[in-house]
């Protein structure tokens, strides 16, 4: 609902006292056996779980909004790369689609399971039919666009971060086609040199741009958010 809203994440002193320890089978690699043991020690895995939301990144959204509050009661939302749904879970809530009050968009490649109150197709960003798709569930343009899209990793850094930067680019193509001016972009990013510019891409066509590291997000992760607020329409982008 959005009078009363869901936590923003596990409270203090909420994770688990006695951690979890895995031990490695047959099949498992030592890798895959540390982010099992990471996942069943994640507080925010079992926060998610508790919740009832089908991905801990679900708290990330929350703490960007919590900062930054730009999904609004009867917001328009676009949400790009939205498998498994937990960003969609958080945007619903936030602008009141249960009570009819906004709407929120969900697309991504792979199929989605089906989420109250939320329309989810399946497309690439790439393809034009696909914004096409988005606006006519929107019944016109996006309030919001998000981004939490990531390529698989290659396990090579500089090549990741490519890929990611990529990705972040044609979320910014398609948030300047059916943004209403005022809108608003948020989307992931990796630190690594050349997100200074797309940052200096954003600052052209945004009011508002500020980095952001929700306390959801990993510490030994390279991620980061970044917010914009204020789209100044297609004739600036």
């Amino acid at each position: 609902m959005t009078k009363s809203r869901k936590s923003s994440g596990p409270k203090p002193g909420s994770a688990r006292k006695l951690a979890t320890r895995v031990k490695t089978a047959r099949g498992r690699t030592l890798s895959s056996t540390r982010w099992l043991q990471r996942q069943l020690n994640d507080p925010y895995v079992a926060a998610a779980h508790d919740q009832g939301y089908r991905s801990r990144s679900a708290f990330k959204l929350a703490e960007l909004d919590d900062r930054f509050k730009f999904l609004k009661p009867g917001g328009r939302i676009a949400d790009l790369g939205a498998a498994p749904g937990g960003w969609c879970q958080v945007a619903a809530e936030r602008v009141g689609a249960k009570q009819g009050k906004g709407k929120v968009v969900g697309l991504d490649v792979t199929p989605i399971e089906p989420i109250p109150n939320v329309t989810l197709l399946e497309g690439d960003i790439y393809d034009d039919a696909a914004l096409q798709a988005v606006r006519e569930a929107l019944g016109g343009g996006a309030d919001v666009v998000l981004s939490d899209m990531a390529a698989p990793s290659t396990g090579h850094r500089q090549t990741d971060h490519i890929r990611i930067m990529a990705l972040c680019e044609a979320a910014l193509d398609f948030a300047r086609e059916i943004l209403e001016p005022g809108g608003a972009f948020v989307a992931k990013v990796l630190k690594g040199g050349t997100e200074d510019q797309l940052l200096n891409q954003i600052k052209r066509d945004f009011d508002f741009v500020r980095h952001a590291k929700p306390a959801a997000s990993r510490a030994d992760s390279a991620e980061a958010y970044i917010v914009a607020t204020g789209f100044r329409g297609r004739k600036t982008a």
